[in-house]
């Protein structure tokens, strides 16, 4: 049952009225989404400023710390997982190095390379920020039914296979099926 205060549904109506002779319906699903994107990243990015972070930065730190001890990556594995280039990763790398949260150091196993390493003051703050963030994504997924979580994340696991262009590296595209 959709909302009557969904603006997509109002959005669909008019587009039905005004080209009748159009399927507009991938706008329901696309249009949701977008919008849903839209508030989660507000809500979201609310609580990394509540620890003096950005976006990239919490990022950064978190990748850090769920490699695990002793909580190390190198920069080009740091901007892969991040999904953003070397050049800003080395920007975001500098900042938080700058607020004393991690530190850089040659890499022993070649010493051209370098690793960063969270800091203890970045490890505490990295700890408290991810707690913060699945309270608020425990709240922010409230209304929502363990069943529908689950057919949620089973759904849109499988669309963005499909959108990113291969399954688990098979080269095949996903079906949704």
């Amino acid at each position: 049952m959709i909302a009557p205060d969904d603006r997509v549904s109002q959005i669909l109506a008019e587009w039905a009225r005004e080209r009748p002779d159009l399927d507009a319906s991938p706008m329901g699903v696309i249009g949701r989404i977008h919008r849903i994107g839209l508030h989660l990243t507000d809500e979201l990015t609310r609580v990394y400023r509540e620890f003096g972070l950005g976006e990239g930065d919490f990022d950064v730190l978190a990748t850090l710390r769920r490699a695990g001890a002793p909580f190390e990556r190198t920069p080009s594995e740091l901007a892969a997982s991040t999904m953003v280039t070397t050049g800003a990763m080395t920007k975001r790398v500098d900042r938080l190095e700058g607020a004393g949260l991690v530190s850089r150091r040659a890499s022993e196993a070649d010493g051209r390379g370098r690793v960063v390493q969270l800091t203890p003051r970045g490890l505490d703050l990295i700890d408290k920020a991810y707690t913060r963030h699945l309270e608020n994504e425990e709240r922010l997924l409230s209304g929502v039914s363990a069943d529908d979580r689950a057919a949620l994340a089973r759904i849109l696991g499988r669309w963005l296979a499909d959108v990113e262009g291969t399954v688990e590296g098979t080269g095949r595209r996903a079906s949704l099926d």
